[in-house]
């Protein structure tokens, strides 16, 4: 899951080698940060946030493939 949030950020950004997604856990929950340069937030979470909503329904997707719960957080 890391990996497949880290390679989706890294397309979007002007700054790829800035991308760091950590993943920790909750329970029964995972959680993964995604990091991105300051000036790349925006590119991340797009219009109305319409590319982070994007991006988390992907994880949800792949997530549920493999019936674990994963949240994204975006900082």
């Amino acid at each position: 899951m890391k990996e497949l949030v880290m390679a989706i950020a890294q397309s979007l950004v002007e700054h790829p080698e800035e991308v760091t997604v950590t993943e920790k856990q909750d329970g029964d929950e995972t959680i993964l940060e995604l990091k991105v340069a300051p000036s790349d937030v925006g590119k991340v979470i797009g219009k109305q946030g319409r590319i982070a909503k994007a991006i988390r329904a992907v994880v949800k997707a792949a997530a549920s493939k493999e019936e674990k719960k994963v949240v994204l957080e975006i900082q």
